[in-house]
């Protein structure tokens, strides 16, 4: 369970509290403000507080006063339009700040985007929890054999047996001796930020992120993603939803420009409009590498 009685009783009553504004506000992510959406076994997602909606994304396009224009029609047509041209700033006019649990090592992966700022839970003051990621039975998962930065098949009986074995007796050990090291129990205690290195890349740490919806986009459309890492794409899925009900115009045309397309190079563009004239195209007459050629054919012909 990710959240404790006693922290699930506090987030109860901040949703209680209701407070008079002059911003506007959406909906939609006002039924999620605080809520703490579980992911993985102990992480969860929760948002701490946001600024805009689609029309906030209108209002920056045109410059002007108001809530975009009197025809929703229009506000999704125009937002459209900034998602198809890649136009950027207008998504920039709004922001969300989220509370996430996560393993250290999905982490290590997230603060790759640079793009947002971020506060962490400190261990150098703090003791951890402890609490490790432990990979359900279907997620423990082979090297892939065609790409060295993935898995393959789910390992099965007794070797995924073994390694959750491995991964749990492992976790207690580091953490039963990061216990020890720091206790001060008739010894003077290592400090807590040396005592930390000895912890697994699984053990779970918090983080304030608060990041534009303009950035947020990038970061879902890598990480949600089905060739991103379960661990952190399932972080990914968790957000979308959020996102969607926040800005349900932007999220769409997110989904059809972003999420749902492809990229093509010059010389895909030049063999499809080739294959549509009637010409027999080849890997060898297309100018394109042989590892092109399999990505030009899994979009083309395998959706």
């Amino acid at each position: 369970m990710p959240l404790s009685s006693d922290q699930l009783a506090e987030i109860e009553e901040q949703r209680a509290q209701s407070h008079p504004t002059r911003r506007v506000v959406a909906a939609g992510m006002e039924d999620h403000l605080y809520t703490a959406h579980q992911v993985l076994d102990h992480g969860f997602v929760r948002v701490i507080d946001y600024m805009g909606d689609d029309a906030a994304i209108c209002q920056a396009a045109r410059v002007s006063y108001g809530k975009g224009t009197k025809s929703v029609q229009n506000d999704e047509g125009l937002i459209r339009y900034l998602m198809r041209h890649w136009h950027s700033t207008p998504f920039e006019m709004c922001e969300i700040k989220l509370h996430v649990k996560l393993p250290v090592f999905v982490a290590r992966q997230w603060i790759r985007h640079r793009t947002a700022n971020v506060n962490e839970y400190s261990a150098r003051y703090s003791i951890l929890d402890r609490e490790f990621y432990i990979p359900a039975p279907d997620n423990v998962a082979a090297q892939s054999e065609v790409n060295n930065q993935g898995r393959g098949d789910a390992l099965q009986g007794e070797e995924a047996a073994r390694v959750l074995d491995i991964l749990k007796a492992d976790s207690a050990r580091c953490y039963d001796n990061y216990e020890s090291m720091i206790s001060q129990d008739n010894q003077q205690g290592l400090a807590r930020e040396l005592a930390r290195m000895n912890l697994p890349a699984n053990i779970y740490t918090q983080w304030y992120w608060k990041v534009d919806l303009h950035n947020l986009f990038h970061f879902l459309r890598l990480r949600a993603d089905p060739h991103a890492q379960y661990e952190i794409r399932v972080y990914a899925d968790t957000m979308c939803k959020i996102v969607a009900d926040w800005v349900p115009f932007a999220y769409r045309a997110f989904e059809d420009y972003r999420l749902g397309a492809v990229n093509l190079s010059a010389q895909m563009v030049d063999s499809l409009r080739r294959m549509l004239a009637g010409e027999a195209v080849t890997q060898e007459n297309s100018g394109m590498t042989a590892r092109e050629w399999r990505e030009f054919e899994a979009v083309i012909r395998n959706g």
